[in-house]
C-alpha cells in the first residue's frame, strides 16, 4: 500500500500550520507498509507546553478548515506528547526533551519520508547535545546498576546481529532528572 494523495495533502496542510508556529524538526513517515490503520505519521517538536497547544490548535484548525475531522486526541492537557489520530494520518507533536527521549525517528528509521516542501533547517531533528546525556555502560560500572538498571542485564550482555545493545533502553538517552537518579543508584550499589 502507498500514501493516498488526499493524505499526503493533509500532511502538507498540518505541517505548513505547524511550521508557521515555529515547529520543528517536522518530519512525515510513510508507514503503510508498516500499518494497516495509517498512512502517514506527522512528527512535530515544540519548545514548550505552551508551543505544543498551539502547534496542536493550529494544525486541527487548518485540517478541520480542509474537511477532516479528528478521530481522537491525547496528551493535550500534559502538552508533552499530544497525539491527533485522523486514521489515515497521526499527527504527533511533542516537546523537544520528550521527542530525544522516546526517539520516535529512529523508532520508525526504516519507513520512508514524504518531502513536504518545508525548509531543511525545519525538517530534520535538532540535536540537542546539553540535554542528552549518554548512559556509561563500561565494565567498570556496576553491572545492571545504570539509570533503568534491570538487574538481569550486565554490561557483558550480547549484543544483537545488528550490532545494537541487547538492551534497547541503555542506550537511550535519558533526561537529566533519570541520570541523576542512575547516579545515585550507583552510588549505593558501590558503597
Amino acid at each position: 500500500m502507498t500514501v493516498s494523495p488526499q493524505t499526503e495533502e493533509y500532511a502538507c496542510l498540518a505541517a505548513r500550520a505547524a511550521d508557521e508556529l515555529k515547529a520543528t524538526s517536522i518530519l512525515a513517515l510513510d508507514v503503510s507498509q508498516r500499518l494497516v490503520l495509517s498512512e502517514v505519521f506527522l512528527v512535530l517538536s515544540g519548545s514548550s507546553d505552551r508551543q505544543v497547544r498551539a502547534i496542536v490548535d493550529a494544525v486541527e484548525e487548518r485540517l478541520h478548515t480542509a474537511g477532516l475531522k479528528r478521530t481522537r486526541r491525547e496528551g493535550y492537557d500534559e502538552a508533552h506528547w499530544v497525539l491527533i489520530d485522523y486514521g489515515d494520518l497521526v499527527v504527533h507533536v511533542l516537546q523537544d526533551e520528550d521527542r530525544e527521549y522516546y526517539a520516535l525517528d529512529r523508532l520508525w528509521a526504516d519507513c520512508p519520508v514524504l518531502d513536504l516542501g518545508i525548509s531543511a533547517d525545519q525538517a530534520e531533528p535538532q540535536a540537542n547535545a546539553e540535554s542528552e546525556i549518554a548512559v556509561d555502560t563500561s565494565p567498570d560500572r556496576a553491572a545492571g546498576a545504570y539509570a533503568g538498571g534491570d538487574p538481569g542485564v550486565t554490561d557483558e550482555s550480547p549484543a544483537d546481529v545488528s550490532g545494537a545493545p541487547a538492551n534497547r533502553a541503555a542506550s537511550l538517552p535519558l533526561r537529566r532528572d533519570e541520570h541523576a537518579a542512575g547516579e545515585a543508584a550507583v552510588a549505593d550499589v558501590v558503597e
